[in-house]
């Protein structure tokens, strides 16, 4: 689940000597594959084609196919995603997306320094620890009661797919005859066909014979045939449980505390450069000239028009106060040349604090993500509106992926003196709470909150929250329905974090946020959000955005008196 910026949020609260998290916008929920792996990774779009399918369902898997010929595969992820919202129940949406992931999650995995590390540095006993440590936590924590055979079975489909990519042989067999790899790959599973999947200890015994399998027969290293089994039994098991390399981990901890060692900039890859979304107020990037708009062309050595978009976005990263070489393209195509040092960055969640209409008082600021420093700077923006004489307030949240749970529980207690904000249910009764409102001197000034088909998790958490409990007005388009809560595991056999699914989460009618989303009251459909730049640099105004428009509406014709007509249901 990635987002398009590239800066990836999360919802997260501590919890039993652990990290929480509500993971950014990701997959929809997938539903159960069942059959032999061959049917898995069977990558022939002729055969999957002659499925009985409606013709609107057959042109979305003829886009999708297309996308897959030409490898684009986070193209065909993002395709099928979309596909499976509207066709649920197709098994070949579904399998075209997991194979899609698989794919996708090969070239990610490739291009992540931190991860080919422990490829070369870790031991196969030392990967097969890390496989047993992480079924443990399955086991203990999943929400859901884990199908090992399942989890096997998507693991092999992950060694398979991984054999027949070029990164993955380029990195891991080069010189080894493309022939017997090949017939490796398409015997694996039979090697397996007879072995018991009854526990967690099955599997890794399973692994441990095809670790040693894949070594005499084809010099694969243990360690890469381990790691394999252990992505793709996780990215697998639902839409936001994923394994995290040690880089990774170490971002998510910089995005959860709102800073990290960088160069203050939001990015979006494209498929010859890296768009400039947005520069950080006073972060290097910014000292340095670098403008919204603009395009990064080169890090170091590399060019992105010759190399993955993500390879050169992760050579970004570095120790904070060493230098980076990148060149920059402005709109017009001109280039220049910038030496920058990467240092550490506060990322401000709250933006575009202003009064939007100044006649009848109305205040707005953009939220872009629920972090530790959230409610602080929430509330520093409204003793700044308040001091401009604001009457009523205009929350954005569309685009907003998420964030803390404890932020969005913090925000949605500062607007209710009392009552329900948040339940959270999981199949181990440790993960189930009611979080409820109990602060005194809550702010009671009227309230509309903007959301979009983009606002989750922690956006989904406040807004539904205003919206049940009738303290605000919700406007805009349904969110995107993302009601699941992950827990962030440091793993101990290795420097690798495992994102799971440990519970789901319900607004306070009791309604399922999952696939639901919150409805607007107000059902207004624009793309802008204010202040907010585009590809180009434009910042959109507040008088060409409609949903804003109806907002200031709402509040302007209620006189101080706004309270919502409907619960969201």
């Amino acid at each position: 689940m990635e987002s398009n910026s590239g800066i990836e949020r999360f919802l997260t609260r501590w919890q039993h000597g652990r990290l929480l998290v509500l993971a950014a916008i990701g997959f929809v929920a997938l539903a159960t594959l069942g059959g032999p792996i061959a049917t898995v990774v069977a990558d022939d779009p002729a055969a999957v084609a002659s499925a009985d399918s409606a013709d609107d369902e057959q042109q979305v898997l003829t886009k999708g196919y297309e996308l897959e010929r030409q490898r684009m595969w986070a193209d065909a992820v993002q395709h099928y995603e979309s596909a499976l919202r509207r066709f649920p129940d197709s098994r070949v949406v579904y399998q075209r997306l997991l194979i899609s992931r698989l794919r996708y999650d090969v070239h990610r995995r490739y291009t992540d320094h931190s991860f080919l590390a422990s490829v070369r540095d870790l031991s196969t006993t030392q990967a097969l620890d890390l496989y047993s440590e992480t079924l443990a936590n399955l086991q203990t924590h999943y929400v859901e009661t884990v199908d090992w055979s399942r989890v096997l079975l998507h693991g092999t489909a992950a060694l398979e797919v991984a054999l027949d990519e070029e990164r993955f042989i380029n990195s891991n067999l080069p010189g080894v005859d493309r022939d017997a790899i090949e017939q490796f790959r398409l015997n694996v599973h039979r090697e397996l066909r007879g072995r018991s999947t009854q526990t967690r200890f099955d599997l890794r015994a399973a692994v441990s014979f095809v670790a040693n399998l894949a070594h005499e027969r084809i010099g694969l290293s243990g360690t890469a045939t381990s790691l394999e089994f252990l992505s793709g039994a996780i990215s697998t098991l639902d839409p936001y449980t994923r394994l995290l390399s040690g880089s990774q981990l170490d971002e998510m901890f910089s995005n959860i505390e709102g800073n990290f060692v960088g160069l203050g900039v939001e990015l979006k890859p494209a498929d010859d450069h890296l768009q400039i979304v947005s520069v950080i107020p006073g972060g290097p990037a910014d000292e340095a000239g670098v403008l919204a708009g603009e395009r990064i062309v080169r890090v170091a050595d590399a060019e992105t028009n010759v190399v993955d978009p993500d390879f050169a976005a992760d050579l970004l990263r570095g120790p904070e106060n060493s230098v980076v070489s990148i060149s920059v393209a402005d709109t017009a195509g001109r280039r220049r040349d910038l030496q920058i040092t990467r240092r550490r960055v506060d990322v401000p969640c709250v933006e575009n604090v202003h009064l939007v209409d100044v006649t009848n008082r109305v205040g707005y600021f953009r939220l872009t993500n629920f972090q530790k420093t959230t409610r602080r700077e929430v509330e520093q923006a409204v003793i700044t509106l308040q001091g401009q004489g604001m009457r009523s307030l205009i929350m954005d949240l569309r685009g907003n992926p998420g964030g803390l749970l404890t932020a969005a529980v913090e925000v949605a207690d500062r607007f209710l003196s009392d009552g329900a904000i948040v339940t959270t249910r999981g199949r181990n009764a440790k993960e189930n709470f009611d979080y409820r409102a109990h602060r005194s001197g809550t702010w009671n000034f009227p309230l509309v909150v903007l959301i979009d088909g983009n606002s989750a998790s922690a956006s989904e958490i406040f807004a539904g929250a205003m919206s049940d409990r009738g303290r605000a007005v919700v406007v805009g388009s349904t969110s995107y329905g993302k009601g699941s809560v992950q827990g962030v595991f440091r793993m101990r056999s290795a420097k690798f974090g495992l994102c799971l699914t440990t519970a789901k989460f319900y607004s306070p009618s009791g309604r399922a946020i999952s696939q639901n989303g919150v409805r607007p009251h107000a059902e207004v459909s624009d793309r802008h959000i204010t202040g907010r730049p585009d590809d180009q640099g434009h910042i959109i105004g507040d008088d060409e955005d409609a949903v804003l428009q109806h907002g200031i509406a709402q509040l302007a014709g209620h006189g101080g008196n706004l309270v919502s007509s409907r619960p969201s249901r």
